[in-house]
């Protein structure tokens, strides 16, 4: 089993290529101590097993999973508990918490052996703790380039079938992802002003009436979004009118 190790202290990446050697079968073919990294590394090659931590610069191990489409068989190591929950919805074989014992660690490779292809990460839940949102970001992919958007250039949120679009300013960036994560996780500026949008009301400039009993979000580079019937009036009472 081919495996790559993502952490970014070394010595806990030590820890885990010693136990690989003790227990043996496993070859360890990358190691990458920041998300980056690691998006980099698996673009050349292709484990069967990820060892993960959660805490990492640049890119969390949560921001990583966003981003990988075909995803291997994942064993989180972290010394954050309060994970554990994110991580198993996010078809995680096994959680394990630093230090961790050689045992311990056993199990989880033993999960890994019996397991069998990995599926398809799901979109991360609702619910999932806003470790990305609550630093004010979104990483978004286009092709090989990743980008960290910060939430105060996003002007606002547009449903695109599976996938939503985050504008900022002329142009706007793709992101596999629920119009309903960002509704329940976005910072209260962000409001859900109808069924396909989500508005960064610091943008706005003003509301105009568009047809009976409907309006438009006039933005303050002239763009306009929608807002719904059962939206308005939410919207009035936010902005005090």
């Amino acid at each position: 089993m081919n495996v790559l190790i993502i952490d970014d202290e070394p010595l806990a990446r030590s820890i885990v290529k010693n136990y690989l050697d003790e227990l043996g079968g496993y070859t360890v073919i990358g190691e990458a101590g920041d998300g980056f990294e690691a998006l980099k590394l698996l673009q050349q090659v292709k484990p069967d097993l990820i060892f993960l931590d959660v805490q990492m610069p640049k890119l969390n191990g949560f921001e990583l999973l966003e981003l990988i489409e075909e995803p291997p068989l994942i064993i989180f190591t972290t010394a954050y508990d309060e994970f554990a929950f994110k991580a198993f919805e996010v078809n995680a074989l096994d959680y394990l918490l630093k230090p961790f014992s050689m045992d311990r660690f056993a199990i989880a490779l033993t999960k890994a052996t019996r397991s069998a292809v990995p599926s398809p990460l799901p979109p991360l839940p609702v619910d999932y703790a806003k470790s990305n949102l609550e630093q004010a970001r979104i990483v978004v992919k286009n092709g090989t380039d990743i980008k960290i958007v910060s939430l105060e250039t996003v002007q606002y949120i547009e449903a695109y079938d599976d996938y939503v679009k985050i504008h900022i300013d002329d142009k706007y960036h793709v992101k596999k992802q629920t119009m309903v994560y960002y509704e329940k996780n976005l910072p209260e500026q962000f409001m859900r002003v109808h069924r396909s949008y989500i508005l960064n009301i610091d943008f706005l400039a003003k509301i105009e009436s568009f047809e009976k009993n409907s309006y438009v979000a006039i933005l303050k580079n002239g763009k306009r979004v929608p807002i719904s019937r059962t939206s308005y009036s939410e919207v009035k009472q936010r902005l005090g009118i």
